[in-house]
């Protein structure tokens, strides 16, 4: 049976979940996008040095490094009031920048890059390609650069290689690193050319750049293509999609009809495992909402007495069943694109779903008026994980995980439904109010 002609609605939620992918070619982009829409919705914007003067009914947001928390406190918020969490994550499987970053040889100026999380290799190749991320400079300050399409990992051509559409095998050191230049390496400086991008194009002293974080994003445009428009391709959906949703859910809701307080927790490095300072492995959410509770009066007693009574739910991507490789996938639970969120579960706790949380996020699909389906692997290829059980372990909260059913995830450029992300950020807003 076909689906229905795509609401305008949903296309509005693509076209800026585009823009949010436009203005986040890395992690510390998608936090910093994150905070001004929230300031722009009216939040207010947290220094974790400085004292912070919290009460209810306010709102606001804080970051740290690639990551962001935004807080609504409802008017009548007090100790124990539990929390409602959308958790997501910032970063994306790609390729990061090497210490002595150029490099090259025979006559072609290249990047040293390392490979970061577990991307399609392939799916990299022949792509026009930015570096982005942050600079630090000597007096410790932070800027943000992006250089925009600057280079491109040039695949071996066919007549080099007569066997490459028998398997293609990437070293991840010698076929990986990208040109961006012509000429000898000596006359060439990949951190100037990051430093001049700094501030909006204002620019630093390369001089002056002790540090760096910067990874490599690609440039195509987000788009909606095919029958009907209504399938969508962008980079960095992983996550990014999920990231969107929730933050579209939680500037919408309206403080007052809040069950909880409402919270989004957008981590970076879940693709690396989320153990750093600002992933969910670490102490930034619980420090968050530690201090949240002590603006409100809670001491110990209350504060585990809310913890009780919250949730969270773990936002990410998950697999649509790909119809060139449906054996790959569980036989009886086949979750496709356009069939709302799916709800993940996995009897090892790679998800941290289970029967209550199962419930209350159908239960939030339902009050939606969204459509839902579950995902499970294929007994054979274990799936991989989130931050839903490492929220669960660390907070002790009940975690849900969920999603968007996507194609080739993981590639520089993926695959999913116009209808999907809207139907994920509605849900996602019924969440927070029941």
């Amino acid at each position: 049976m076909p689906f229905e002609p795509v609401p305008e609605a949903a296309r509005a939620h693509a076209e800026d979940l585009g823009a949010f992918v436009t203005a986040s070619p890395s992690s510390y982009h998608a936090a910093a996008e994150v905070a001004r829409r929230a300031e722009a919705a009216g939040f207010t914007r947290l220094t974790e040095t400085d004292a912070w003067d919290l009460a209810p009914g306010g709102r606001y947001v804080v970051v740290r490094d690639g990551a962001a928390i935004a807080v609504v406190v409802p008017p009548a918020a007090g100790p124990t009031t539990p929390f409602t969490v959308l958790g997501t994550h910032t970063d994306s499987p790609g390729f990061k920048l090497k210490p002595r970053p150029t490099t090259g040889g025979h006559g072609w100026q290249q990047a040293g890059v390392e490979v970061y999380g577990g991307p399609l290799l392939n799916s990299w190749l022949d792509r026009e390609l930015e570096l982005a991320g942050r600079v630090v400079t000597a007096d410790g300050s932070e800027h943000l650069v992006r250089t925009g399409p600057f280079a491109r990992i040039p695949q071996l051509a066919v007549h080099l290689d007569r066997s490459v559409n028998d398997g293609l095998a990437l070293d991840k050191q010698r076929h990986t690193q990208p040109v961006f230049g012509l000429g000898d390496v000596a006359d060439a400086d990949v951190l100037a050319a990051l430093a001049a991008t700094a501030d909006d194009g204002a620019g630093v002293d390369v001089a002056d750049v002790l540090g760096y974080d910067v990874v490599v994003a690609d440039t195509q445009a987000p788009r909606a293509f095919g029958a009907g428009e209504a399938l969508w391709a962008s980079g960095r959906l992983d996550n990014l999609l999920s990231t969107h949703a929730a933050l579209t859910a939680l500037l919408g809701a309206d403080p007052a009809e809040l069950t909880g307080i409402g919270v989004l927790a957008a981590f970076d490095h879940e693709e690396i495992g989320s153990g750093s300072r600002s992933g969910a492995a670490g102490p930034f959410l619980e420090d968050v909402l530690r201090r949240v509770q002590a603006g409100l009066g809670a001491g110990e007693a209350e504060r585990q007495r809310a913890f009780a009574a919250s949730w969270c739910v773990s936002s990410d991507v998950g697999h649509a069943v790909h119809p060139n490789y449906p054996e790959r996938h569980d036989p009886a639970n086949h979750p496709v694109a356009g069939g709302g969120p799916i709800l993940k579960i996995n009897a090892n706790q790679r998800y941290a779903t289970d029967a209550h949380g199962a419930a209350r996020w159908h239960a939030a699909c339902a009050a939606a008026g969204v459509p839902s389906q579950k995902f499970v692997s294929n007994n054979t290829i274990p799936c991989g994980s989130t931050i839903g059980p490492i929220t669960a372990t660390r907070l002790g909260i009940r975690v849900v995980d969920v999603g968007a059913a996507i194609l080739s995830m993981h590639s520089a450029r993926e695959l999913t439904a116009v209808v999907d992300p809207w139907y994920l950020s509605r849900a996602m807003g019924a969440a927070l109010l029941g």
